[in-house]
């Protein structure tokens, strides 16, 4: 990308959209496009083509999503598949009609199946069967890493796909029942610690096993793949490292400073057994991650402490 280019962040405001803008300016890019919900609502076609229209951005980060955590997924299955494939076909197909010179589509690692080869290679997508807790998400995320994958075969356009491992950092979702996992810990274990709690229920039984990236991180790796990368086949973004919840949740907890009980509550779900992704193919081009978990998550603290607000959302 030259650095005088005009990009468009879709998703700004979001976590990976506002690092991906963190990332840009630190590098120099200084001609980025942003719009607010209120200012473009992207599930509104004509809205859309009319902003590219005006805009013609040459290269488009697609960061934007309705996300949420197990009981938001499973709750809003309609809503999670409707608003996220709708926004992500108005964004891709406005982009190619008015000669985006590059797309990048940010995905999830939920795309992947439920019972994927581990670690899981680009090349398992559409092997078997889908995590049943977050179908309709990674459903609309499949669709929209494949139409990029077609627009290129069809039409030559230069459009890739990121897909990152479980993310966290500035700008998190800390909502007590709408987030996910690592910020909801973060919260719970914050609230447990300044109230006193004695005790801390957690979901499951603590044996599945994840992977967490940084998502400064991902903004790095966002910006050298749209440099560097060009392919059908999507990127996996990760550290190539995974622990178990209960890890996890004590790792939490020493960074918070809670003193107190964790307990299980096995009637509860644990998801899909494990999600590693194989990061190689990143790897093979010359990223790897920067940010380790135990100082991600101290960052993220700092973060969630510095505005009480965000944990209203």
């Amino acid at each position: 990308m030259e650095k005088n280019a005009k990009i468009y962040v879709a998703g700004h405001r979001g976590m990976v959209g506002s690092a991906i803008v963190r990332e840009l300016k630190r590098q120099g890019y200084e001609n980025i496009i942003t719009r607010t919900h209120a200012e473009l609502d992207l599930c509104r076609q004509e809205a859309v083509e009319a902003f590219f229209e005006q805009e013609k951005p040459e290269y488009v980060f697609l960061a934007a999503a309705k996300v949420g955590g197990i009981v938001a997924n499973s709750e809003a299955l309609a809503d999670f598949m409707y608003d996220n494939m709708i926004l992500e076909m108005n964004v891709i197909h406005s982009a190619w009609k008015n000669g985006c010179k590059k797309l990048e589509f940010l995905g999830s690692s939920c795309i992947y199946p439920r019972m994927a080869p581990q670690p899981m290679p680009e090349s398992c997508l559409l092997t078997s069967e889908l995590e049943k807790t977050n179908e309709a998400y990674a459903l609309a995320k499949i669709s929209g890493l494949k139409y990029c994958e077609f627009l290129n075969r069809q039409y030559g356009t230069d459009y890739i796909s990121v897909m990152p491992t479980n993310l966290y950092g500035p700008n998190d979702n800390y909502h007590p029942e709408h987030s996910h996992v690592l910020p909801a810990l973060i919260r719970r274990f914050h609230e447990a610690k300044v109230n006193g709690v004695k005790e801390v229920t957690c979901w499951g039984d603590g044996s599945p096993l994840r992977e967490f990236l940084y998502v400064d991180d991902l903004a790095d790796l966002c910006v050298f793949l749209m440099n560097h990368y060009s392919g059908n086949e999507t990127v996996n973004a990760g550290t190539g490292k995974e622990l178990s919840i209960k890890e996890l949740t004590e790792l939490v907890a020493k960074v918070i400073g809670y003193k107190g009980t964790i307990l299980w509550d096995t009637s509860k779900p644990n998801g899909t057994p494990r999600k590693l992704l194989d990061v190689s193919k990143a790897a093979k081009m010359g990223w790897t991650y920067k940010t380790e978990l135990e100082d991600g998550i101290r960052l993220s603290y700092e973060d969630f402490l510095s505005n009480p607000m965000r944990a209203e959302r």
